[in-house]
């Protein structure tokens, strides 16, 4: 190494040091990033770096007092290498803050740049549309009034609009089919102006979509005369809207979506036709802009939903229809069939339906006026009609009860509402033990729990008088002491026969038991000649225990 050479390197590491002791006073030191620093120290530094250095190093030794040759002998052996490094520090964050300096100043710059760029585009969007613009679905992106308008009457002569139908098919209204013309108006230079033209940037990502009159006139009498020759205006073409109801899906109700029919909303039709016309616009979806007649209800409609709610709550019900020993129940299988919802989303029995189930019940289950094949006491079988005795249901009270059980959501098990009962639901209703009375032999009998405890002769109805004791089954009515019969009342007041009786026991009306004390004779064919006006004539001896036997509703069997 020359001396020359030697010379420069210690004036650098003296300066070096000079600039470390500057750092190392003001805690500098603390922020260098030792990563900005190559192995080789001071290689990067170039002439300039240098000079800068030396010039600062003159300054800091000439304010201090020091003379300009500095004596190096103190910083021999190991302090001279660990100042060498301190002065390597300094270098690297001398380098740093000068990259940081330039930094500033290109990023100023492009600043200032994209500045001008971003007003300068502002200023072009203040007359002209901004990107991605539209104008009733027509690209007018970058265009300035006079070119949108330009591109209209160009346009004007093809102009074709299209009907997009609810069904996919399309339709057609021809622009030269009703005169169609551009008139030019301010409508698009009000649309620029109501532009934020300082915020273009954001219709980057937000694309304008402007719904504007760009000024067009035609011939009304010929539009309406294109739009009434329209497949989608023939009545017989159109399909009614459906509302959105609740629908039994499985175990419960969920609401049907509604369905948008064909039939078109004429006034809405033709405003949306006019303003499409008006926008220049080159398509017209129907159903998007509301052409059709929609349903009142929709799923999301909250009718529809209480509807639904309430018809789940009537699902838990059931009510356990006793007939003992058989059973008939209604559940929610049933249930569901029976409820609706009428026009007013209001939920309703199909009453016809709940009705008719009830129908059903008496049919199987009534036996009143039905004919019974009966054994008699003598062990003979025979068929009995008429009666009012046996099962009845009252339907009527019935279809109430059964709609309450579900409304409240009950779970019950009970008889339905009877008319009449009887006294099993057996084939024999009046069960094991009734009266008897054996109108072609002229004896009577009672059986208690299938065993006959009163055998008697009788003398009934007087047939040949046109008052013979009818047959059927009936039941009793009631029974009491010391009655007066009577016959019909006469316009004087007077009746045509009075008879009073110890022992009244009736079951038809004014026909019953009692006893008959002016009867010598009882049995065989007396009643043919002197027999009653339809009761069954007692013993006075058998009267007492007949009374004693019977009780109201036992059933009394009058048969031939």
């Amino acid at each position: 190494m020359s001396k020359n050479d030697k010379r420069a390197d210690e004036i650098i590491e003296e300066t070096m040091r000079e600039l470390y002791g500057d750092l190392h006073k003001s805690e500098i030191r603390d922020s260098i990033d030792e990563d900005d620093f190559d192995e080789d120290g001071f290689e990067e530094f170039d002439e300039d770096d240098h000079e800068e250095i030396s010039h600062r190093k003159a300054k800091k030794t000439h304010a201090a007092g020091y003379d300009e040759k500095p004596d190096y002998e103190d910083f021999e052996g190991e302090e001279g290498e660990v100042e060498s490094d301190a002065v390597k520090e300094a270098s690297k964050a001398y380098k740093k803050h000068r990259r940081k300096k330039k930094a500033g100043k290109v990023i100023g710059t492009i600043v200032g740049i994209l500045a001008v760029v971003y007003i300068g585009i502002a200023l072009y969007f203040g007359s002209h549309f901004m990107f991605y613009t539209k104008i009733n679905g027509n690209d007018v992106a970058l265009k300035s009034v006079s070119q949108v308008e330009s591109k209209l009457k160009k346009d004007v002569g093809d102009y074709v609009l299209t009907l997009k139908e609810s069904d996919g098919s399309t339709e057609e209204i021809d622009g030269s089919d009703i005169s169609l013309e551009y008139v030019q108006s301010d409508e698009l230079a009000k649309c620029i102006k109501q532009q934020n033209n300082f915020l273009w940037i954001i219709s980057l990502w937000n694309h304008p979509q402007i719904e504007a009159s760009v000024g067009v006139k035609y011939d009304k009498e010929a539009l309406a005369d294109e739009v009434s020759g329209l497949n989608c205006m023939d009545k017989k073409n159109q399909t009614k809207s459906k509302n959105a109801y609740p629908k039994f899906m499985d175990t419960r109700f969920e609401i049907e979506p509604e369905v948008i029919g064909t039939e078109i909303d004429e006034d809405a039709f033709n405003e949306a036709i006019k303003e499409a016309l008006d926008g220049f616009q080159s398509e017209l979806d129907l159903t998007k802009e509301g052409c059709y007649i929609k349903p009142d209800y929709t799923k999301d409609s909250q009718e529809v939903k209480d509807a639904a709610e309430k018809m789940n709550s009537y699902l838990g019900a059931k009510v356990t229809y006793d007939f003992s020993p058989k059973t008939e129940v209604v559940d929610s299988s049933v249930i569901s069939q029976w409820v609706k919802v009428n026009k007013k989303m209001k939920v309703k029995f199909d009453k016809d339906a709940v009705k008719k189930y009830i129908q059903s019940l008496a049919s199987k289950y009534n036996t009143r006026g039905k004919t019974r094949t009966f054994k008699t006491a003598t062990g003979n079988t025979v068929k009995v009609d008429g009666g009012d005795y046996g099962w009845c249901i009252a339907q009527d009270s019935e279809y109430k009860e059964l709609t309450k059980n579900i409304k409240k959501g009950e779970t019950v098990t009970r008889e339905p509402k009877y008319l009449s009962k009887a006294a099993s639901h057996d084939t024999m209703d009046m069960g094991d033990t009734y009266a008897e009375v054996d109108l072609t032999n002229q004896r009577a009998y009672f059986i208690k729990k299938g065993k006959v405890v009163l055998s008697t002769d009788v003398v009934t109805g007087n047939p040949n008088k046109g008052n013979a004791t009818p047959p059927g089954v009936y039941s009793l009515t009631y029974k009491a002491r010391n009655a007066t019969l009577r016959g019909e009342r006469r316009p004087d007041g007077t009746y045509s026969y009075e008879t009073p009786v110890k022992y009244w026991m009736p079951f038809n009306g004014g026909i019953g038991f009692h006893d008959a004390s002016w009867q010598p004779t009882f049995g065989g064919s007396r009643y043919k000649s002197h027999g009653s006006h339809g009761c069954v004539n007692l013993p006075p001896s058998v009267a007492p225990k007949m009374y004693e036997l019977v009780y109201k509703d036992v059933p009394v069997v009058c048969h031939n």
